[in-house]
């Protein structure tokens, strides 16, 4: 039984920073991992994308200010977010999906693999 617990969330000042965390259980064997977004009234979007092999897929608008990466040891994800902007106010959730389901039919890894498990999610408010 696959488990994702986000946190980091909060309400920060245009330009600020905040590193959100996803502690995680009971993954797949072979799996990607992704952060996506929601805001009120907006479709979900994916935010950012790591690949079992360490390749990493952005979202353009956050190219270059958010960094995605994981701790296998204490399984954590995390999103380094830097130089926010009110536009990035959204709840974030952590997702997790089999391998199979994560790259398009031309290998490359997808922003919005639809993932089978999410969590709660954490709120982020840029002002």
């Amino acid at each position: 039984h696959v488990q994702l617990v986000e946190s980091g969330g909060g309400s920060v000042q245009a330009g600020g920073s905040l590193r959100l965390s996803c502690a995680y259980s009971g993954y797949y064997s072979r799996y990607c991992m992704g952060w996506f977004r929601q805001a009120p009234g907006k479709e979900r979007e994916g935010v950012a994308t790591i690949g079992l092999d360490g390749v990493t897929s952005y979202r353009n608008a956050v190219k270059g200010r958010f960094t995605i990466s994981k701790d296998d040891v204490n399984n954590v994800l995390y999103l380094q977010m830097d130089s926010l902007k009110p536009e990035d106010t959204a709840t974030y959730y952590c997702g997790v999906e089999r391998d199979g389901h994560c790259y398009t039919p031309g290998g490359h890894l997808r922003l919005l693999p639809p993932y089978s498990n999410w969590g709660q999610g954490t709120q982020v408010t840029v002002s």
